[in-house]
């Protein structure tokens, strides 16, 4: 069973920078597709990135594009989001997801594994 740890959320000026970092551990980080997810309240969680095993292709929600970047170390078993240029919109709840299947999926409940979130706040 993937365990998954979310770290790194905070508060941030508009403008600003943020980087999550998600640990993972109890499975073989390799075989499986990562991604973020954000929710705010009342709202259903929706996609952020997502990146395919090897990392070698990765995709971002229109809202995100050009500002956020996901990676991961497959040797450490680690996935990042690096957020920039952050706006008062990004402000959520953002989940590190697992899915073990060779196929990108871009909904929540295409995702076995979930972290306990980390919440962004971005605000003057």
């Amino acid at each position: 069973q993937l365990q998954v740890v979310e770290s790194g959320g905070g508060s941030v000026q508009p403008g600003g920078s943020l980087r999550l970092s998600c640990a993972t551990s109890g499975g073989t980080f390799d075989k499986y597709i990562m991604a973020w997810f954000r929710q705010g309240p009342g709202n259903e969680r929706e996609y952020v990135a997502v990146i395919d095993r090897d990392g070698g292709s990765t995709f971002y929600a229109d809202s995100v594009k050009g500002r956020f970047t996901i990676s991961r170390d497959n040797a450490n078993n680690m996935l990042w989001l690096q957020m920039n240029s952050l706006k008062s919109a990004d402000t959520d709840v953002y989940y590190c997801a697992a899915r073990t299947s060779k196929t990108v999926a871009l909904t929540a409940p295409l995702y076995m594994y979930w972290g306990q979130g980390a919440q962004v706040t971005v605000s003057s």
